[in-house]
């Protein structure tokens, strides 16, 4: 900075000049892209969402080849749906390292996001298909909504958790997975509104199968769902035929947590579990189980603190 001076200044006026070219000099001396890094850590950007970035869509393709495919689900839909939608946006930020492990994972509330595996083979024995609307019974997180919302025309998903069902449905939004609707209810009763469903899907195990959701089911429809006491669910799926009779196959022993029941009790909504009043439904579970490893679950879940769970 060139600086012209009239007159004979004063020594305080020349000690002013030359603090300001220093000052000046050392601002316009350090190179452009630290004042850029050091605006943009003072103002950081704050994206809606963490990038899909390249290690993220690179965990997916692990995921998919090597717990998914490698264990047999092989529709080409159901794998490209799995590598399109980011589960790690379906979890807390805090388990984001985690999202692609062979696990369930806590997602809050006592909940859980199911393990990748469950969540693609319920969708390949679902047998999605464009023109198809579902019905989902535990909203959970979104993650499997927003599986079937890659393959199907719509998706009707029902939460019984007033603030998850919440959370989801802004987090489907927020994504803009617009052919999902969220509605806070009872999935015993299923959606009479909508129906008939070409797919009914159910992440918690009831006892029997809720006949209010075979009835919903349009012929052809396909109702996958685990079934059973805590320690002797089976994943099945029951198909309805046009007569209006159906078709039950059995498919693998899971572990999944009860499906939770709203009753009325005095005259207000209590929730209940296999006919038993109750919050807490057991293990955190979502995933598959070898019938040999079924007696060591059940040991392991005496010993577990319970807790909730849908993916």
């Amino acid at each position: 900075m060139a600086v012209t001076i009239i007159g004979s200044p004063s020594p305080h006026c020349l000690a002013v000049f030359a603090r300001a070219s220093a000052v000046h000099a050392a601002q316009w001396s350090r190179p452009a892209t630290w004042r850029h890094n050091r605006r943009m850590r003072i103002q950081p950007a704050r994206p809606r969402c963490p990038p899909d970035d390249e290690v993220s869509r690179a965990e997916r393709d692990g995921m998919v080849t090597r717990q998914i495919g490698a264990r047999g689900v092989h529709a080409p839909a159901v794998l490209s749906a799995m590598r399109q939608v980011p589960r790690h946006l379906f979890v807390p930020p805090a388990l984001r390292v985690s999202a692609y492990a062979d696990y369930p994972l806590p997602i809050g509330h006592g909940q859980t996001i199911s393990q990748p595996f469950i969540v693609a083979l319920m969708t390949e024995l679902a047998r999605p298909a464009p023109t198809d609307r579902v019905l989902e019974i535990g909203t959970g997180s979104g993650y499997q909504a927003a599986v079937l919302s890659r393959l199907v025309a719509h998706v009707f998903s029902l939460e019984i958790d007033d603030e998850l069902g919440r959370q989801a449905a802004d987090r489907l939004a927020g994504l803009g997975y617009v052919n999902v609707t969220v509605l806070k209810a009872d999935g015993y009763e299923g959606w009479v509104s909508e129906a008939p469903f070409d797919i009914v899907i159910v992440t918690a195990a009831p006892p029997s199968v809720p006949q209010a959701l075979v009835d919903q089911l349009a012929p052809g429809g396909r109702l996958v769902i685990p079934v059973g006491p805590h320690d002797a669910q089976e994943l099945s799926v029951i198909e309805r035929q046009a007569g209006g009779g159906t078709i039950t196959k059995t498919i693998v022993p899971v572990v999944f947590v009860p499906m939770v029941h709203r009753t009325v009790v005095g005259g207000r909504g209590e929730e209940s579990v296999a006919g038993k009043r109750s919050r807490t439904t057991g293990r955190v579970v979502g995933t598959a189980c070898p019938p040999k490893s079924r007696e060591r679950r059940r040991r392991n879940d005496e010993e577990s603190t319970p807790r909730r769970s849908t993916d």
